[in-house]
């Protein structure tokens, strides 16, 4: 007889627990703070975070459970232990999968949380909200990966994604926000409603929610009708998933939102957002769903394939003099990246060795962290006088400020997989074997082009960087006059730049180089995030 009772293990859920208690303290210190000290709050929310990520240390090259459902068997059960099922049966594992990608979350969320302390000042935005919403969305995050079972997984995702609603639509009087926070809303709202759709109709197949046993379940079902049901259900969970991750039908809403959110919070949507949208669809299909990889395989391959082709040759199209062209040709180029990162989750549908091809997704997903979040860094810096955020406003970023453009240099280069980026080029080497020895040829061929085209614009956009600045402060034809925003277009970027944007920007850097300098750290590292 299975036991209702389940034990906790605290210290296996510090990271997310931690995440979650600093945002109460936020929100109930904002009660207290008079309104000139309501900048104390970002750093009580960095702290926070901190703290949380700290936390990992002690749980490193272990493997906890907790959330248990403890099935007793006198053959396999050891005394005073759990049996071999119980293992298997927990809500909650903090296993390396889970560690490296609760890492990825919570740095990701304090670089955000870095690039934020200026913003939320400058733009006015209500400071203790946005605190409080940043530390829940990354709490969901941090729960997410660490999820086994189904209900625990939907509950973290949208503890993850209602904060992100209320953050991109937090520039109250912004058309722009308003209309972002409308469109991310809605299409979330459907892929979750598609969701809970399939996973009902797999706890009804199987009759459990829990990966594992959904995962033993499927392999055998008695009743062809049950058979359909389930295959029902794997399909609609898959494309939940899929638009949380932005792959190509469901990737409409990720250029207005990213334009209309805060940049910060574009910048944890497509390196957090992303994670937690890849950490589940790698859950579910590789942990719930192996003896359909026969179905997720080629829908995952073709995935992979339509996303990288729509999101390179978007960015390819974009107008260097078109209002927020930078940060759209960021958002284009986010989702090729999904398509790059889906290439070893579709490869782990052809493979005898899933865990390997898991990996690739993850060292990907490390480098692209690191190096996108220092792009959106620099494009915060330039923002602050060129609001429009042109490409065009990047002409002589060099002459004006040099370091940073060095380092947008280096970012965008090493999304392009040249060197001195060589950890851009590494991760890609590493996608790319992971196709050829799944067999997916045709997919590393569909990759190769789709670098190629890459290349185009990452160069084009860092030529502009060390170009002559006298084009840079021309007003397109047709651009609106007399705005407080473009006045301030012409005028040289201010002296004094934040430390805290400085100290993001630097990070991103010295990260981004000292693994372009020993590649095979952030490969070993990610080599043991195997499920």
């Amino acid at each position: 007889m299975t036991s209702l009772v389940q034990s906790v293990d605290w210290l296996a859920i510090a990271p997310p627990t931690l995440t979650a208690a600093a945002a109460l303290v936020v929100l109930v210190t904002d009660l207290f703070l008079p309104a000139a000290r309501k900048p104390l709050l970002g750093w009580i929310a960095t702290g926070g975070l901190a703290l949380a990520a700290l936390s990992l240390l002690p749980l490193l090259g272990g493997h906890r459970a907790t959330f248990c459902l403890a099935q007793p068997s006198p053959a396999t059960a050891p005394a005073g232990g759990h049996s071999a099922l119980a293992a298997d049966v927990c809500s909650y594992v903090a296993d390396p999968f889970a560690l490296v990608i609760q890492f990825l979350v919570l740095a990701g969320a304090l670089l955000t949380a870095l690039l934020s302390v200026d913003t939320v000042k400058e733009h006015r935005l209500p400071a203790g909200e946005y605190w409080f919403l940043l530390l829940s969305s990354a709490a969901g995050a941090a729960l997410l990966p660490a999820s086994r079972d189904l209900a625990t997984l939907v509950i973290a995702l949208e503890v993850a994604s209602l904060p992100a609603f209320a953050l991109v639509g937090l520039r109250r009087g912004d058309r722009l926000s308003s209309e972002a926070a409308l469109k991310f809303f809605l299409s979330s709202v459907v892929a979750t409603a598609v969701t809970l759709l399939g996973v009902s109709f797999l706890y009804a197949a199987t009759g459990s929610l829990h990966l594992s046993r959904v995962a033993h379940t499927l392999t055998a079902l008695p009743d062809p009708r049950l058979a359909t049901l389930a295959a029902a259900g794997v399909a609609l969970t898959l494309v939940g998933f899929a638009f949380k991750t932005a792959a190509v039908p469901f990737h409409f809403w990720v250029p207005d939102t990213y334009v209309g959110a805060p940049l910060p919070i574009a910048a944890y949507l497509s390196v957090v957002g992303k994670a937690v949208g890849f950490s589940g669809l790698i859950l579910v299909t590789v942990r719930g769903f192996p003896s359909y990889a026969h179905v997720w395989g080629p829908a995952m391959a073709v995935l992979a394939a339509l996303t990288m082709t729509a999101g390179n040759v978007a960015a390819l199209r974009q107008d260097p003099d078109r209002r927020h062209g930078a940060v759209r040709l960021l958002a284009w180029s986010s989702v090729g990246q999904a398509g790059y990162l889906l290439v070893p989750i579709a490869a782990a549908g052809y493979t005898g060795d899933p865990a390997h091809a898991i990996g690739a997704t993850v060292a990907y997903a490390l480098m692209y962290a690191a190096v996108n979040l220092g792009a959106f860094a620099v494009a915060a810096l330039v923002a602050r006088t060129r609001p429009a955020n042109r490409i065009a406003d990047y002409r002589g970023l060099y002459a004006r400020h040099p370091l940073a453009a060095l380092a947008l240099g280096f970012f965008l280069l090493c999304l392009a997989g040249l060197p001195p980026g060589v950890i851009g080029l590494f991760a890609k080497v590493t996608v790319f074997s992971a196709a050829v020895d799944a067999g997916l040829g045709w997919l590393a061929v569909v990759m190769a082009v789709n670098v190629a085209i890459a290349l185009y614009y990452y160069l084009q956009w860092t030529a502009v960087l060390f170009r002559g600045a006298g084009e840079g402060a021309e007003r397109p034809t047709g651009e609106p006059v007399g705005e407080p925003a473009e006045a301030a277009a012409a005028a040289p970027l201010r002296a004094a730049v934040p430390a805290t944007l400085t100290t993001a920007i630097a990070l991103a850097a010295v990260l981004g180089i000292a693994l372009s300098g020993a590649p095979q750290l952030v490969l070993r590292f990610a080599s043991g995030a195997l499920l």
